[in-house]
């Protein structure tokens, strides 16, 4: 348990100065945005190109793994679709909530993997992402073109958007280096590497950076719901499937581990556009992520216990 705490206590305490940093307007409220998109756009690309084209996926079970998720991510929807009723009182609160249960902050995620379980762990993390990234959004979209007001996205915008993430276009393309054998040649290993180690601080300080104390004053039922479903219930699943599909300690660790995640800030910006409840959307991000570093290695120790 306590190194679990040394482990993830940094990838926290980077996001809290995140915060810190926002609250002291240093050094411009108008810089972070920007940051964001370098990060997102740019340098979290090119940290899983660097790990994918290289890694050694000899011992994985990819198949398993991608299976584990796509059945993680199925059951999770039925069951916050089967309690609706009792979890929300609208269609765009509802939207919320869906979303906090079930969507992942990709930054904090690949900083826990890296400092938990190097660079397999994030080879891991980018396999999982490759499906969960478009899966997500396939289904929150979905959720909101049912549930949500009038702003209606269509799949053909849908299945461009997700054509063009670069999380997943980073994906796609380090996994394409590594069969075919190219790796990364000459200097663009250490070019990339370099670009990577720069990755996640200023992603974990993005994360901080986001979160909105005010909005806590007004949440509720729903945030609470949420939560529990996300931080408790869902890396609770993950255990049970991986038992289930036979999964490896450490391919059975980053699955957890992604389960257990806050909800993504992106989710907030999803909620304004397609009319959702954004207040509440932006409760439960902030909450869940603050929440989550008490409950992360909590479930990630129980997960250990569970596969001994």
């Amino acid at each position: 348990m306590l190194a679990l705490i040394n482990a993830l206590g940094p990838v926290f305490l980077v996001l809290l100065l995140g915060l810190l940093l926002k609250r002291l307007t240093f050094p411009a409220a108008e810089f972070w945005p920007q940051l964001e998109r370098l990060v997102y756009f740019f340098l979290f690309p090119a940290m899983l190109v660097s790990r994918l084209a290289v890694a050694d996926f000899a011992d994985l079970d990819v198949d398993r793994v991608l299976l584990a998720v796509f059945l993680l991510l199925s059951l999770m929807t039925l069951l916050v679709w089967l309690l609706k009723r009792w979890i929300s009182r609208d269609g765009a609160e509802f939207t919320s909530v869906f979303q906090g249960a079930l969507r992942f902050n990709t930054y904090v995620a690949l900083a826990s993997s890296a400092e938990l379980f190097g660079s397999l762990g994030l080879a891991l993390a980018a396999v999982i992402m490759a499906l969960m990234i478009p899966l997500l959004n396939l289904l929150c979209v979905l959720m909101f073109a049912v549930y949500a007001g009038d702003r209606r996205l269509s799949i053909t915008a849908t299945l461009k958007t997700l054509a063009s993430n670069p999380l997943i276009l980073a994906c796609l393309l380090g996994l394409l280096l590594n069969v075919s054998g190219i790796g990364l040649p000459g200097w663009s290993q250490p070019t990339l590497e370099i670009l990577a180690r720069a990755a996640l601080p200023l992603g974990l300080l993005a994360v901080g950076v986001a979160l909105n104390l005010n909005a806590l004053r007004s949440a509720g039922g729903p945030l609470i719901f949420s939560s529990l479903l996300k931080l408790l219930l869902m890396p609770l699943l993950a255990m049970a499937l991986s038992q289930l599909l036979g999964l490896n300690s450490q391919a059975q660790a980053v699955l957890v581990l992604f389960a257990a995640m806050p909800t993504a800030t992106s989710a907030y910006i999803l909620s304004r556009q397609l009319g959702g409840d954004a207040p509440l959307m932006a409760a439960v991000i902030t909450a869940q992520t603050l929440v989550a570093m008490l409950t992360l290695p909590l479930m990630l120790y129980f997960n250990q216990l569970w596969f001994s």
